[in-house]
């Protein structure tokens, strides 16, 4: 957890005309700097820098914020990496949280490790790219994919030659370990020189290769992958036939997890901002050459299913994604893990769809083939996500009979179960109910009161009117603890967290209990992550000692509690006055008298007689009961 002092003596140092500056191309227009918006398309500059309120702000599209906001929207940083990276810039030491000296000292040498494979990843690109313009039969294959070269420009692609070692006349130690944990050579042995076990390429590297070390990419067009902040992190190679393998990748580094990370992301940010919509598809290839037919906002995965960690990576930059696959049976298992990996970050303001190309295509073929016109339409045809739940949940059941239709819903509740609280999720009940020939309340007595049914829900009481109640009723819900309130609040709307000022987040760090533990570990996932829906974080708890508990409080929820930001301000208000009531009893149970301390006690009454009026002004809007207005403490 980083310190709010430390965020704002930061921002205080930072320039943010040069932050942006390395971004944007800014002129000053008397007191601020004007430039073209990063964030939309426009012709005429409307983005606006305040170097003396040390702000940006878009008058088209109303993007806005400090530095910190600049580098998290514009790179998709967590706010970790943009404090760290503003940081370094002012020479500033980000201080980290309790940790023992070894766990220091880890995380510094991970951190020196990282640098180093950096430089050692961009110096092997520098080389492949030159190589590139060195190898005819290279260029001749882009040039018969269709790719020109202000597009392998743009995505910086390269050669590796053939040859075992064309790396030593790269690196003035062929033998350096960099090179191998890089994953830019391999060890043709078992072992690696540590004793390990290494897996070795079929056909690799005769007995007088150096030491039996070998270059990994050899005659193969090379795909620089890149973080979203440009950096070189990896490799993926194709070669030039249809040989096997047709595609190889970087190994798993400190710099580079193909779970998390996505193929030509660096290069689409500012396009999935335009198109509206991030095109998902499966290589390499297929992101190049969409790019280059009208698709900049094309990614890959790496070879790998889709994981949760990239569809929220793409919502750092979009609300939509459209996932491509083939249409056979590949396409269909593909579709199935990408579907679950996004039905958590899901949203009533997000959309995820689905398209499926004839098998005998892939997306690069297709618009080939066919034109950007008919991909288009294919685009604009895609499947919505809801219907994706119900043809997945539907796979192997036969709904004419009844055996088929209790196997659909029993496999379309895990999925359903996966969305967040909101009105995708409750459309879809009633749907899945009547693809079942069930009523929703049917289903709902089914799935264990899952979803309440309409008359149910009308005979719910707010659950902030409930709060008031001083005594519990015979068929009411019993008034929920304000500690309790704010932690279910922030937990299914963790995006409020941000809202809340550095006071509130003070006060709700020392809640005592498990309820402490929470907001700690809840600011903990804000920071590397950005907002999550509940479903995302349920999952993240999972191994937490408080994982029960946390579900408790989302679940004590109405079905159709009506939930907003002033909602949490109010129980802010009321925990406040609970911890500056408390305050006052201690100092009145001292038993002094001096003025200082009555000052003290009366300056703290003052405090909680704002809280509530602030309180009460929230309810009254709010239409809801509002606090005791007995000024008695």
């Amino acid at each position: 957890m980083i310190p709010a002092g430390f965020v704002q003596d930061l921002l205080s140092r930072v320039d943010i005309v040069e932050v942006v500056g390395r971004h944007v191309e800014l002129r000053r227009a008397g007191a601020n700097f004007m430039g073209l918006c990063p964030f939309h398309t426009e012709k005429s500059p409307s983005f606006s820098v305040s170097p003396g309120k040390q702000f940006f702000h878009c008058f088209g599209c109303g993007a806005s914020g400090d530095a910190i906001r600049f580098l998290t929207e514009h790179l998709g940083l967590s706010f970790v990496e943009a404090v760290r990276d503003l940081a370094a810039g002012v020479g500033l030491a980000v201080p980290e949280e309790q940790v023992s000296p070894a766990e220091r000292e880890r995380r510094n040498t991970l951190r020196e490790r990282r640098l180093s494979l950096g430089e050692v990843l961009q110096r092997a690109a520098d080389f492949y790219r030159a190589q590139l313009r060195e190898h005819s039969q290279a260029v001749a294959y882009l040039k018969k994919r269709g790719l020109t070269g202000a597009v392998a420009a743009r995505f910086a692609l390269g050669f590796a030659p053939p040859g075992w070692r064309n790396l030593a006349g790269v690196f003035a130690r062929y033998d350096d370990p960099l090179l191998e944990e890089a994953g830019l050579v391999r060890h043709r042995s078992g072992e690696d020189a540590a004793g390990r076990p290494r897996e070795t390429e079929e056909g690799a590297a005769p007995a007088d290769a150096e030491r039996g070390r070998y270059d990994w990419f050899r005659d193969r067009v090379i795909f620089p992958i890149r973080s979203v902040d440009g950096k070189i992190i990896g490799f993926g190679g194709r070669v030039l036939d249809d040989s096997k393998p047709k595609y190889i990748n970087s190994p798993e580094t400190p710099l580079f997890s193909k779970g998390r990370e996505l193929y030509g992301l660096f290069e689409a940010r500012q396009a999935l901002r335009e198109k509206g919509y991030a095109l998902v598809v499966e290589g390499y290839m297929d992101v190049v050459a969409l790019a280059q037919s009208g698709w900049p906002n094309a990614v890959a995965t790496l070879g790998t299913a889709c994981t949760p960690e990239h569809v929220q990576k793409l919502f750092r930059f979009t609300d939509s994604i459209v996932f491509s696959f083939d249409g056979d049976a590949a396409g269909r298992r593909a579709a199935a893990r990408a579907l679950e990996a996004a039905l958590p970050h899901a949203g009533d303001l997000r959309t995820v769809r689905f398209l499926f190309l004839p098998p005998e295509h892939d997306p690069d073929s297709y618009v080939r083939s066919l034109g950007p016109a008919a991909f288009e339409q294919q685009v604009a045809q895609a499947v919505p996500l809801s219907r994706q739940l119900v043809a997945q949940a539907s796979e192997g059941a036969d709904l004419s009979t009844a055996e088929g239709r209790s196997r659909m819903l029993a496999q379309a509740r895990p999925l359903w179960e996966a969305l967040p609280d909101g009105a995708l999720k409750r459309q879809l009940l009633p749907e899945l109910a009547r693809c079942g020939q069930l009523d929703a309340a049917e289903l709902t007595g089914l799935w264990g009161g899952a979803a309440a049914t309409p008359a149910a829900r009308a005979r719910t009481p707010h659950p902030w009117a409930a709060l008031q109640a001083p005594v519990r009723h015979a068929g009411r819900r019993a008034p929920a603890a304000p500690a309790d309130l704010a932690l279910r609040l922030l937990l299914r709307h963790s995006d409020w967290w941000e809202a809340l000022g550095a006071e509130d987040h003070e006060l709700l760090h020392g809640l005592a209990g498990v309820h402490g533990e929470v907001v700690a570990w809840l600011e903990r996932q804000l920071t590397e992550h950005g907002p999550l829906t509940w479903a995302a974080l349920e999952q993240a708890l999972g191994a937490e000692p408080a994982h029960a508990q946390a579900c408790a409080w989302v679940q004590a929820a109405a079905p159709d509690e009506e939930q907003g930001l002033d909602d949490l301000r109010r129980v802010v208000h009321r925990l406040w006055c609970t911890h500056l009531g408390a305050e006052v009893d201690r100092l009145i149970a001292q038993g002094h008298a001096e003025r200082e301390q009555l000052d003290r006690i009366g300056a703290l009454r003052k405090r909680i007689e704002a809280h509530r009026a602030a309180e009460r002004e929230l309810a009254r809007t709010a239409g809801v009961p509002g606090p005791s207005t007995n000024p008695a403490v």
